[in-house]
Formats: structure tokens, C-alpha cells, sequence
């Protein structure tokens, strides 16, 4: 009985107050929570996202704060230096450059944001029916072979290459690029879903899901994509700007999107001459807007890695 009594006291239940000390007990967090917090503390992340939103926002709003249309012409206000009226000035047919720069927004995150999606759905789905099937026998090892060797010769293609080809059989314009785009892109997430899902498979989780009895179709739905979402999601965020940058050179050589659609990369192309004229606002800014929006991905893309990394404590 008193060896009984002993173990009770040496045995009792630890509080928030225990022998006159109060101790401090963490909340838990949620991984959401526990991401969200560290996404937030990383300062250059937080304005790269800024930056990103109100890129967005403007894209969406800035045409109409002026009275102006992107294809208005005026040669009777050509050429005009930043003022009340024109506030990113004109260009050479009179044309209002802050209403182009704000469409051109529109068109260049349109393409680089579908080209993005159409990678990121092509990509997860290939390379997790890749990464699957290796090692499942002869006919899976099969499978993840072709489809391998598949990326590699589209991984090797250019993407100028391929836009020249598709300028040949179809119209130049905004569903032409990101075909083009999409045509060759999808090849890096899809390597990279492929690794993530050869680390996974092995695991615990997935050969109970198998033994009772899941089929393929779920458990890369329901247990390995899920499981891989934050690598998916951080190379989403660099995938976007790489497609944004490439529509804008694209469009500068006069194989993207033809006018009188604006975008970026056209608008750097109509100012080619400004050095000569001295005009620079008509490149200034087209110019700057695709420099922000390269800089606010790739920051916000570093943050929010660091924030899914699971080796990194606070």
C-alpha cells in the first residue's frame, strides 16, 4: 500500500502549475498555421506577394482609371513625356501608355498563369503515373521507361524551336503561345513529381493503402500527390514567371502576340528606337513591370519553400 502511495506521487499528473512554477505551454498549430506563420515573418516573401496582388489588382482595374482604350491612336499626341493627362506618357501613334501597360499586365499573366496550370496538370499527372509504375515488374518498368525517354527528347526540344513549328500550322496569337509554352514545359514538374513519388511509394502509409486494397487511381490522388503538394506548389511559383518571361521575349521578336493586342513583350519591341529618340518611358516601363513581376515570383517562390521545408525550425 505505501509502495502503491509512492508511485502515485512520483507518477502524478504534470500541470501549467506545478511545485509553485508556472510553465509555459506552446499552442499547436496546424501545418497551415505553422506555414502561414513563417511565410509571414519572411519579409522579402511578404512583398514579393504584395507585389504580386497588386499587379493583379491593377491588371484588373488599371485600363479603366483612364479615359483612354489601349488602341486609341492620336498622332496629334504622340510621343508625349509623363503628365496629368497621359501618365506613363504615349507612344509613337499616341497611343496612352499606362492603359497599354495595365492590359498588357492582363495578357502576359493570363499566358503565364495558363501555361502554368496546363504544366502543373500534365506534369503531376505523368510523372505520378511514372514514379508509380517504376519497380512494379516488367510492364511498369516498361511504362516509366517510355515515358522517360519521352521527357528527355521533349526536355532537350527548345521552346523556340517548337513556336517556330506551330507558327507554321497555326495563326500567331494568345492560344498559339501557350500551346507552344505548354508543349515542352510540363516536362520539369513532371521529373520532379516522378522523384517525389519514388520516395513516397515505399512508405508505411502507401502499403497499407495497398494491402487493403486501394486502387492505383486513389492512392496517387488521395496519398501520393497530396503528400507532394508543397514541391508541386513552391515550382508552381517558379514556373509562372519563367512562362510570363518567355511570352515577353516571345512577343519582343514578334512571334507572340500580334497587334493591336498589347503586352509587355510587344510594347518593348515598339520601343526599340527610344535610345535614338529619347523617348524612355515607352520602354521604362513595360520594362520595369516585367522585372517586378520576375522579382515578386521568384521571392515569394523562395519564401514560401522555406516556409514548407520541414527541416526548418522556428
Amino acid at each position: 500500500m505505501a509502495a502503491e502511495q509512492s508511485a502515485n506521487e512520483l507518477f502524478r499528473p504534470r500541470s501549467q502549475k506545478t511545485d509553485g512554477q508556472v510553465v509555459a505551454m506552446r499552442p499547436s498549430l496546424t501545418h497551415f498555421q505553422q506555414v502561414t506563420r513563417k511565410l509571414v515573418r519572411n519579409k522579402l516573401a511578404m512583398v514579393g506577394f504584395t507585389l504580386i496582388v497588386l499587379m493583379v489588382l491593377m491588371a484588373l482595374i488599371g485600363p479603366h482609371l483612364v479615359p483612354y482604350s489601349y488602341s486609341d491612336q492620336s498622332l496629334l499626341t504622340a510621343n508625349q513625356e509623363l503628365s496629368a493627362e497621359h501618365w506613363f506618357g504615349t507612344d509613337e501613334l499616341g497611343r496612352d501608355m499606362f492603359s497599354r501597360t495595365w492590359y498588357g499586365a492582363r495578357i502576359s499573366l493570363i499566358i503565364g498563369i495558363t501555361a502554368a496550370l496546363i504544366d502543373l496538370v500534365i506534369g503531376v499527372t505523368v510523372g505520378g503515373i511514372a514514379g508509380y509504375m517504376a519497380g512494379r515488374g516488367k510492364r511498369g518498368d516498361r511504362i516509366d521507361t517510355i515515358i522517360m525517354r519521352l521527357i528527355e527528347v521533349l526536355y532537350g526540344l527548345p521552346y523556340l524551336l517548337v513556336v517556330i513549328m506551330l507558327m507554321v500550322v497555326m495563326e500567331p496569337g494568345i492560344v498559339t503561345i501557350i500551346i507552344a509554352l505548354s508543349a515542352t514545359g510540363w516536362t520539369g514538374m513532371a521529373r520532379l513529381v516522378r522523384g517525389q513519388i519514388l520516395q513516397l511509394k515505399n512508405q508505411e502509409f502507401i502499403m497499407a493503402a495497398q494491402v487493403l486494397g486501394a486502387k492505383f487511381p486513389r492512392i496517387l490522388l488521395r496519398h501520393l500527390i497530396p503528400n507532394t503538394i508543397g514541391v508541386i506548389i513552391v515550382n508552381l511559383t517558379f514556373t509562372i514567371p519563367s512562362a510570363i518571361f518567355a511570352e515577353s521575349f516571345l512577343s519582343f521578336l514578334g512571334l507572340g502576340v500580334q497587334a493591336p493586342i498589347a503586352s509587355w513583350g510587344t510594347m518593348t519591341n515598339d520601343a526599340l528606337g527610344v535610345i535614338l529618340t529619347g523617348d524612355w518611358w515607352r520602354l521604362f516601363f513595360p520594362a520595369l513591370m516585367i522585372s517586378l513581376t520576375m522579382f515578386a515570383f521568384n521571392v515569394f517562390g523562395d519564401g514560401l519553400q522555406d516556409a514548407l521545408d520541414p527541416r526548418i525550425r522556428e
